[in-house]
């Protein structure tokens, strides 16, 4: 599992107002449903996989127009009420972001917070501060939060979280509650193997991320000539990889 992935970094920093996590025990508390326009939700990352995205699209378009109405009814978005009154959403960004390409109008929202009091330094902050914000570009570099789209479209393509999403459907690493977990995972994969790999042989870096996942570092001292060609120009040892991943 890739460092800091546990849900005592998300939790350790909060503040004392109340935010509901996604999955959390609300303590007897109902949920507030409303309803946005998915063109007026504002992320809370900088990135999505376009693969994955155009992987939902898919699913979606297979729908019947009933069909739709309830997947859309049955698949809220997490969101916390920020400056202006506007809705970040914690979650289901590649979704959101499928659903307005695929032209569907409203969506579900789960409330979990209000922080329309904060200003957006402040709030963004506050967001940061309770690990519900992902501040990081498609090269794993933390950006300043003015620079965060203002729109699901906005968010531009990060090929090694589609890679994540893939392992994780291969088996590589089970899903995990805690958000942006899979992008921790994208980082992981980004620091082993090149982006002309992943877009130039994505049967075999898919082959590769995966025993990654499951077997760590090690898997690269034992890589194959196909997988060395993935991996790097020349077969890496583990040392290699612990150099690279320190500088």
């Amino acid at each position: 599992m890739p460092d800091n992935l546990s849900h005592s970094n998300l939790t350790s920093r909060k503040s004392n107002i109340k935010l509901w996590l996604p999955g959390e025990d609300m303590g007897g508390n109902h949920a507030e449903f409303l309803e946005e326009r998915l063109e007026k939700l504002r992320p809370t990352q900088m990135t999505v996989g376009f693969a994955e995205v155009a992987l939902k699209r898919k699913t979606f378009r297979a729908l019947s127009t009933e069909g739709k109405r309830r997947f859309v009814s049955e698949h809220p978005f997490p969101a916390v009420r920020g400056p202006g009154g506007r809705y970040y959403i914690t979650d289901g960004h590649h979704l959101g972001r499928a659903l307005l390409e695929e032209g569907a109008g409203a969506a579900k929202i789960s409330l979990l917070g209000d922080l329309s009091h904060f200003d957006a330094p402040a709030f963004w902050r506050e967001m940061d501060q309770r690990g519900l914000s992902f501040p990081f570009d498609a090269k794993g570099g933390r950006q300043p939060f003015e620079n965060m789209p203002r729109s699901l479209r906005e968010m531009t393509d990060d090929p090694y979280r589609s890679l994540a999403a893939q392992v994780r459907r291969a088996g590589g690493y089970r899903k995990d509650s805690i958000p942006f977990a899979e992008f921790k995972w994208a980082e992981y994969f980004r620091r082993r193997l090149s982006l002309e790999a992943v877009n130039g042989f994505p049967e075999l870096a898919l082959q590769c991320a995966r025993k990654l996942a499951r077997h760590g570092t090690a898997l690269c001292a034992q890589c194959d000539a196909a997988f060395s060609k993935i991996c790097g120009a020349r077969e890496r040892t583990e040392d290699d990889l612990l150099s690279s991943e320190n500088g």
